[in-house]
């Protein structure tokens, strides 16, 4: 069964087809739709933000869509970055920046006061209906970056089950622990449990 992710993000994209090898599902990705159009994430939540992208992807595409959406919740700074966390720093900003200024906001923030969790919303969107699945993982922010695999905030988010950052942990580490593998291999269950009767 073919299915297309609402991304042109690479990293996510490499994340999300290695969860589904040899699922049996065969995944396309936007780059290869020139016609989709690029979503505004407007979305009040990390739902809302990825029901708008499968839903514009699968009305693009004739395909069933998966798509996610992904917050940064620190409880220092009363949940943010939250839903804006890929454009925390500003508009088309890199990982870098939005790294830099999350660091800066929590720089006089001792660290047992840094926890944060990551949280993840998949949702597959056909012809007929969505299904939903959540990943969550708790952890803290360092007070430096520390390793250079994964993207995004990766390199500052240490889960509270490992001594490691995201961005210290291998591929195949991070995506037994993380909240978009949890989220996505939650989805790949009901996909299939659903497609496969």
């Amino acid at each position: 069964m073919k299915l297309v992710i609402a991304t042109r993000n690479e990293d996510k994209i490499r994340e999300i087809r290695e969860i589904f090898e040899g699922s049996g599902f065969e995944l396309s990705s936007l780059s290869e739709f020139p016609q989709a159009p690029e979503v505004e994430e407007t979305g009040e939540t990390l739902l809302e933000n990825a029901l708008l992208k499968a839903e514009s992807a699968a009305n693009a595409t004739g395909l069933p869509a998966i798509a996610d959406d992904t917050g940064l919740f620190v409880d220092a700074l009363n949940g943010e970055p939250g839903v804006r966390s890929s454009r925390y720093a500003g508009e088309n900003v890199s990982y870098e920046e939005n790294r830099k200024m999350l660091l800066k906001n929590l720089d006089n923030v001792p660290e047992a006061e840094r926890t944060a969790r990551f949280e993840t919303i998949a949702v597959l969107v056909d012809e007929r209906e969505h299904f939903t699945a959540k990943g969550e993982v708790e952890g803290l922010i360092t007070s430096e970056q520390r390793g250079s695999n994964g993207f995004g905030y990766d390199p500052i988010f240490q889960s509270a089950n490992s001594e490691k950052t995201f961005g210290e942990l291998t591929r195949e580490e991070k995506r037994t622990i993380s909240h978009r593998g949890i989220a996505f291999q939650e989805l790949l269950r009901i996909l299939n449990a659903k497609y496969s009767s």
